[in-house]
């Protein structure tokens, strides 16, 4: 039989569509960044898009102060200090060169001054007068850096100073960096704001944010800039479009200006090329299990935290989802008791492996139904 030309026109058609939807989503490579290394990771689900050199250690500059503030941070959610606290100036924080916040040897100066000075004016007189107020010395501060340095995972970074002026074994990577940024933006949210601004005055100086992406990128707000000759201009950014926020780390490129657009094209391509999807909710339960030697029947498990992968945009039909429990749940159960893995996968590479842990306590059963349970077991060969 032959079929009019329009219809077969309509059948290739067709089929060109099919194959089309069947093919998998192009993503390209990643750019070609003029730096010595960088990282782009997504901060909700650590993932990370791409990299260069990200466990090279490098002079980090400023970037230093990321940890300066995040420790200042932490000893506020602590109680420790207060941001109403009056920190007195010492000498050598007066003296100290390079960037500036312009606080007086002898003033007294409020910690939450002194954090717009340190992050928004990256002053390094504020820096060296937030660490002698919080450990007694500079030298001291930097020995609690290293601490929290080891407790965030850092592992190839070391502190010697708070301000990130040269100073011999003193280093950091862009990966830790992308850690540190991670845990500034989710352990202290009510102070990532403090990032975003684009002025600070004190002392009738008005000086800038040295970051130009917030100006130029509204979903930009965050974090540190950083520049000495011998780190070269380094740059530390995060961003959010769609719920979805991303943080890239530069080093070592040639100029204030090259910082921020190499910055510029990780931010572009991972918000264009991937996403990031949230699988499951906290406490979202899983599977109705069955329970053993338990007053109830059955035990609902899930995740304590929410799930949540980084894949190319368009790939989400590969994923896969396998739940492996334990054959036999038998109480009692405390609830949070971990009771089997779930396994997320994208093709044939393992994106995730989470913990799956029981919901709600259980107690078990009267002596009975106890036995008459472990019998049953016995003969279904799951207990010897």
């Amino acid at each position: 039989m032959r079929y009019p030309a329009v219809f077969a026109s309509f059948v290739a058609f067709l089929l060109l569509a099919q194959s089309v939807a069947a093919a998998p989503a192009l993503i390209p490579s990643p750019p070609k960044l003029a730096a010595s290394s960088h990282i782009l990771i997504d901060a909700d689900t650590g993932k990370v898009i791409d990299a260069s050199n990200p466990h090279q250690p490098l002079p980090p500059a400023s970037l230093t102060k990321m940890m300066t503030s995040y420790i200042a941070e932490y000893e506020i959610a602590k109680g420790n200090i207060s941001k109403e606290d009056d920190v007195l100036v010492s000498e050598k924080a007066w003296r100290t060169q390079g960037s500036r916040m312009f606080i007086r040897e002898g003033t007294q100066v409020k910690v939450g001054d002194l954090m717009k000075g340190i992050i928004i004016q990256s002053g390094n007189d504020a820096s060296v007068a937030m660490a002698e107020y919080i450990a007694g010395s500079e030298g001291a501060f930097a020995d609690l850096m290293n601490q929290h340095a080891t407790l965030l995972g850092m592992k190839n970074s070391h502190f010697v100073n708070a301000t990130g002026l040269p100073a011999e074994d003193h280093y950091t990577t862009a990966y830790d960096l992308s850690l540190l940024a991670r845990a500034i933006i989710k352990d202290f949210p009510e102070h990532y704001g403090l990032y975003s601004e684009k002025y600070f005055t004190y002392n009738k100086i008005r000086q800038p944010n040295r970051n130009k992406l917030l100006w130029r990128d509204k979903s930009v707000d965050g974090l540190k800039t950083g520049h000495t000759d011998a780190a070269g201009y380094c740059l530390v950014a995060s961003a959010e479009r769609d719920g979805m926020r991303l943080i890239s780390v530069v080093m070592g490129t040639s100029s204030e200006e090259a910082r921020a657009q190499e910055s510029q094209k990780l931010l572009a391509y991972g918000f264009r090329y991937y996403e990031t999807l949230e699988l499951y909710k906290a406490g979202e339960v899983l599977n109705d299990a069955k329970l053993w030697a338990g007053i109830g029947d059955s035990i609902q498990l899930g995740l304590e935290g929410p799930l949540a992968v980084t894949i190319p945009r368009g790939q989400s039909d590969a994923l896969g989802v396998t739940l492996d429990l334990d054959k036999v749940i038998k109480a009692p159960v405390a609830a949070g008791e971990q009771y089997g893995t779930l396994n997320v996968t994208l093709g044939e590479e393992t994106l995730v492996q989470a913990p799956v842990v029981a919901l709600q306590s259980a107690e078990p059963a009267g002596l009975f139904k106890r036995i008459w349970h472990s019998i049953v077991l016995f003969f279904m060969g799951l207990i010897s």
